[in-house]
């Protein structure tokens, strides 16, 4: 439910495939390297080993 262009009945849905892959590589761009999860209480990205440390958003651009 964090991503609601997958859901028709709203107003963010994407109508065109290329604006749907630009919105899920946003999404995941932010969600496994900087969204800390309440249960893991770490990133999705650092609870499989891939980082060490919350990213910022400085870091994910420069990397881009």
């Amino acid at each position: 439910m964090g991503l609601r262009r997958l859901t028709r009945l709203t107003n963010a849905y994407s109508k065109s495939f290329k604006h749907h892959c630009a919105a899920l590589m946003i999404w995941f761009a932010f969600y496994n390297p900087r969204r800390v999860h309440r249960t893991l209480r770490v990133t999705p990205a650092m609870a499989a080993g891939v980082a060490y440390h919350v990213s910022s958003a400085r870091e994910l651009l420069e990397a881009a």
